[in-house]
């Protein structure tokens, strides 16, 4: 487990996180359609908050993108290095999922993140800036639509609807279990959409979540037990 410092040029206000998400932004790749869903490695990141404590822990776990086993995983553990404050949340977890990153042994590819890419007020959510900073290919994968609209999709694994910004589409409500509700997808950095939807449905053969984001999810709890 990696211990982390926040970065001392890291923002601490409002202000200075939405001009760093203004710079940013138009850094976003989305003429890429990324790699082909079932090949290479395909990693989930996901963190878990002790408030009390102010510490976040992070987790890494690269699976194999076709048979889904686990091929290498990491953690980090740091203080929490922002505020809460809706839209910035990249600011809280960005420092603990980039050093466990960097500790993996070997490429994680595709990047699945907990969260929102262009599924953002500011169409720079935590895959988005994930990716600009890594350079890596990276999709977002929530659980709820944020401030965004959506029309349900039909009750057939795989159907979809766009998830919309008044006529903007920015991501897409997604049927990954029959009858069971959608997870809202949404591009981050070097892929398409329909790449991001493909790779989704590869992860989710038995749950509605994908298992990058299950797996991680469980790891991440696992390092802040540790930790406290």
């Amino acid at each position: 487990m990696t211990t982390v410092r926040v970065p001392p040029d890291w923002p601490t206000t409002e202000e200075q996180a939405r001009a760093v998400q203004d710079e940013l932004r138009a850094r976003v790749a989305l003429d890429e359609p990324g790699p082909p869903p079932g090949t290479g490695h395909v990693t989930g990141v996901d963190v878990a908050y002790d408030d009390e404590r102010d510490v976040v822990a992070a987790a890494a776990v690269v699976l194999d993108a076709a048979t889904l086993e686990v091929v290498a995983e990491a953690t980090a553990v740091g203080r929490v290095s922002f505020p809460y404050v809706p839209g910035l949340l990249a600011f809280r977890e960005l420092p603990t999922v980039l050093a466990a990153l960097d500790t993996l042994p070997c490429p994680p590819g595709l990047v699945v993140c907990d969260g929102y890419g262009r599924a953002h007020p500011r169409r720079f959510g935590l895959a988005a800036h994930l990716g600009v900073l890594t350079g890596l290919p990276t999709i977002g994968v929530a659980k709820n639509p944020f401030t965004f609209t959506y029309d349900d999709p039909p009750a057939p694994r795989g159907s979809a609807s766009p998830l919309l910004a008044g006529a903007e589409e920015v991501g897409r409500a997604l049927r990954t279990r029959e009858s069971v509700k959608p997870v809202f997808v949404s591009v981050g950095h070097r892929t398409s959409l329909d790449n991001a939807c493909a790779h989704v449905l590869a992860l989710t053969p038995a749950y509605r979540l994908p298992e990058t984001t299950r797996r991680a999810d469980a790891l991440c709890r696992r390092a802040l037990r540790a930790a406290a």
